[in-house]
């Protein structure tokens, strides 16, 4: 997986658009009505806060106590970057929050204490505490962290866990649960080097050492060498709690015949020599970020048997957090856990050692661009597997209630999977499985509205995330000018600038186009103005021509329009089979809408072909196609004759013998609503409808747009489909995002 590349300008837009922030806060029962607020605030509320008061534990029956984490730092240590203060650490922290929901469904809120005295943070985290149902401590230096973490452990009764330390050490643990059973080697036997005695370090050791690793056998070091019994020098009561009675003096005395490296320290620090010097099958973490330690290019150049991981996600066995801390409070919080123990942190790194061995699933394998099964490269799972919510979560539950921190034990523990199975998101894996084969297209893409400067940042994205190389249409000083206003004045070097005046091709796209137009009114001066002075049409030649592998336009002008000039080059008619399918993406779900671009008015038999290419997207997209035609009616009900063919539509279907689940007429809610579906159980459709087939183009637009602006769904799309080449048309109210959603499906020829 190569790695993305990210200018200062994309990171601050990013935290920018579309509001300042990573998250907002929203209302998850009624708000509208004078009852629905004097349920939420008084009178109503004071039921609940006396059933508190009187059984303090049913807090986690009224309140969100139960899923809530503070993500808690004084920006002391800030991912490598210093001390750098509390404020500046916030937008690290709201990623933190974000990430907890996305990966495991906790509510995470952000908070930042101006202060670096660990007295201070331990009062205000002691104070809040019966707010949440975790701590997650961040980005706090060492050796105050350890500290902060050690007595608030002792003094709150939720669980307080500081990642920094124990999220790397927990990943790091899996890992080498897994490649010392490749290596053959047992964990009490193994002679572990670790470089870097900062919290990290400490965690890492601490927690190979629970697990079995003989202190004997460890050898930490730290920028001043090996810490040995009687050192004095740069010590403190963390590290001489792992002073090795050994006579090595430098990390180079340490790693000779080391079976393990682990470290947690700078670039570069571990030399050839070094590696040349350990056992056979010598197992390296180079867990320094950005650089590791040393690369696996630079250690397997000198150790073939070596298996190698590091924390960056362009090479194999990447050791990532976000494997561990949204899966330890997940699990601790569903058993309203006091702590959470090296029991639990064990229980984690089994679990996802365990994983890691099982056959991957397709999607899996699809997002990531290739094959993945446990091996020297793959020892660790990867961060979008979506079985991580499901298998983690329980094995630390587990743990918690043999340990006896659980306050609510979970009895049926399958019933309990399952229940972490419906908080899946499939929206984010799709979304990224489709990237990833995007990426793995290197797809040529035309983006034709070079004088747009969403256009340009969306052309540059694409290129600098490694999805493919940006071709724009438009005129170069117009190209540099838009981006250097955009502050990327660089970029203008990355990206090809094409236009009519500078290809050679433009006799050859001339003739094409007077071929097929020269029997529809148009004389050569007519063909001479659409291929040189259109960017569109231009744009279509291109592909046509094989001079680009796909196509996004449409942000500057109508959709209509847009598809009126293509069809000069392309058969893209209603006629010709082509579709408009738009995908809206909201709480989780994903909903396709069709046909939303070409079609005004269909008939049955359109109906069918839309609901055929509808599917055929949904497959795409990694879904199993379930679709209904919708009406205001249901199964004959009011009859109108505007819903006839909405009747009609589903038996064409069935002449025809597709592949796919179908059904209809029905109203939306019959469509969407598992209850309301149940009412009519000679319905075909085994589940909610993942594609809805509307009656016109004018009742799809008014779906997708209320969708949009009344609920804040996701919109991609339309997606145009039954065409010869990928070709996708955005909306001229596309952000940066959706014209780069678009280019990926046209790379990935989702139509």
């Amino acid at each position: 997986m190569s790695k993305t590349k990210i200018t200062p300008e994309e990171a601050l837009a990013y935290h920018l658009e579309p509001k300042p922030g990573k998250y907002e806060i929203i209302a998850s029962t009624p708000m509208a009505t004078q009852r629905d607020l004097s349920l939420a605030y008084s009178p109503g509320v004071a039921v609940p806060v006396q059933a508190i008061a009187d059984n303090p534990e049913t807090v986690y029956d009224y309140t969100v106590k139960g899923n809530m984490v503070a993500v808690v730092s004084n920006g002391t240590s800030i991912l490598g970057m210093g001390n750098l203060g509390a404020l500046a650490s916030k937008p690290v922290m709201e990623g933190k929050a974000v990430l907890f929901k996305r990966f495991a469904d906790v509510n995470a809120i952000d908070i930042e204490l101006d202060t670096e005295d660990p007295e201070e943070i331990i009062q205000a985290v002691r104070l809040m505490a019966p707010t949440f149902g975790g701590i997650n401590l961040e980005d706090i230096k060492a050796p105050e962290c350890f500290i902060v973490e050690q007595r608030l452990k002792e003094i709150c009764d939720i669980p307080v866990f500081h990642d920094d330390q124990h999220g790397t050490a927990v990943i790091c643990a899996a890992g080498l649960i897994n490649a010392l059973e490749l290596s053959g080697k047992k964990i009490g036997d193994v002679k572990i080097v670790l470089n870097g005695a900062g919290a990290a370090g400490i965690a890492c050791l601490e927690l190979v050492k629970a697990m079995g690793a003989r202190h004997d056998n460890c050898i930490m070091c730290d920028t001043k060498g090996v810490i040995y019994q009687g050192r004095t020098e740069g010590m403190n009561q963390w590290k001489s709690a792992h002073a090795a009675h050994t006579d090595a003096r430098t990390l180079e005395d340490a790693m000779r015949g080391a079976d393990v490296f682990l470290g947690v320290s700078a670039r570069g620090a571990v030399t050839a020599a070094m590696v040349a010097s350990m056992a056979e099958n010598p197992v390296i973490f180079a867990m320094a970020n950005p650089d590791p330690e040393i690369t696996p290019e630079e250690a397997h150049a000198i150790r073939a048997d070596a298996i190698v991981a590091t924390g960056r996600s362009d090479y194999p066995n990447q050791v990532n957090n976000v494997l561990g801390f949204p899966y330890l409070f997940r699990g601790a919080l569903d058993i309203h856990a006091r702590a959470i123990n090296d029991e639990m942190k064990i229980a984690c790194a089994q679990a996802l050692a365990r994983l890691a061995r099982e056959d991957v699933p397709d999607e899996v394998a699809m997002a990531y661009g290739r094959k993945l099964s446990f091996g020297r490269d793959y020892i660790i799972p990867t961060p979008f597997d979506p079985r991580l919510i499901y298998v983690i979560p329980p094995a630390v539950a587990k743990a918690g209630m043999d340990t006896g921190v659980a306050r609510r034990p979970i009895i049926d523990l399958k019933a309990y999977e399952q229940s972490l199975k419906a908080r899946m998101d499939p929206t984010a894996s799709i979304l990224q499985g489709i990237h990833a084969r995007a990426r793995a297209a290197q797809a040529r893409m035309i983006f034709a509205e070079g004088d747009d400067v969403r256009v340009l940042r969306a052309a540059v994205a694409y290129q600098r995330a490694g999805l493919g190389k940006a071709l724009v249409v438009g005129r170069e000083p117009d190209v540099r000018e838009k981006l250097e206003l955009a502050g990327l004045p660089d970029a203008v070097r990355e990206l090809e600038v094409v236009n009519a005046a500078n290809t050679r091709h433009l006799d050859t796209y001339k003739d094409f186009l007077y071929r097929r137009l020269q029997r529809q009114g148009f004389d050569r001066q007519d063909v001479h103005r659409l291929a040189a002075r259109d960017r569109h049409v231009f744009s279509a030649l291109m592909l046509a021509h094989g001079h680009g592998d796909g196509l996004v336009t449409g942000a500057t002008r109508k959709s209509a329009h847009v598809l009126n000039l293509i069809n000069h080059v392309f058969d893209a008619t209603a006629a010709d089979g082509a579709v408009g399918v738009t995908a809206l993406l909201y709480k989780g779900r994903i909903v396709l809408i069709a046909d939303t671009l070409v079609q005004e008015w269909p008939e049955p038999e359109d109906l069918a072909t839309i609901a055929i290419r509808a599917a055929a997207v949904a497959r795409n997209l990694g879904l199993d196609p379930r679709v209904a035609f919708v009406s205001f009616s249901t199964f004959g009900y009011p009859i109108s004759e505007r819903a006839i063919k909405m009747h009609k539509a589903p038996g064409v279907l069935d002449r025809m013998k597709v592949d796919f689940e179908y059904e209809g007429e029905m109203t939306v809610d019959v469509a969407l609503n598992p209850e309301v579906m149940a009412q009519y159980p000679f319905c075909r459709l085994t589940g909610p409808a993942n594609i809805l087939v509307v009656p016109a183009r004018h009742s799809a637009s008014i779906s997708v747009k209320l969708m949009q602006e009344m609920a804040g769904a996701t919109v991609i799309g339309p997606i145009l489909t039954g065409v010869k080449k990928p070709i996708q048309i955005c909306t001229t109210t596309a952000t940066v995002n959706d014209i780069l959603n678009m280019a990926v499906m046209a790379a990935c020829k989702m139509g």
